[in-house]
């Protein structure tokens, strides 16, 4: 399986209903081996980190076994509006 940013994107956003997605492949010539992302979900309300971090986990389980490297930042619509009026 071809694992790319898209594929990512819309998996979090089916999925875990992300209403802001940025995926990016942090591989040193783009293979596709690291990627870092940002997710904005209303499904992170009332919930730590961890667990925000476990649902993001658990959505790409399967993609998650051929990539060696994965960064996350998860954040609700609420500290997403926040964060980009900084």
């Amino acid at each position: 399986m071809a694992i790319t940013a898209d594929h990512i994107r819309n998996k979090l956003t089916t999925d875990i209903g992300a209403i802001y997605v940025e995926v990016e492949d942090t591989s040193p010539n783009r293979c596709a081996a690291s990627f870092k992302v940002l997710v904005v979900s209303p499904q992170f309300e009332g919930k730590p980190l961890l667990q925000r971090h476990r649902m993001v986990n658990t959505c790409l389980a399967e993609e998650l076994k051929e990539i060696h490297a994965f960064e996350q930042k998860t954040l609700t619509p609420e500290q997403w509006e926040k964060h980009k009026a900084q």
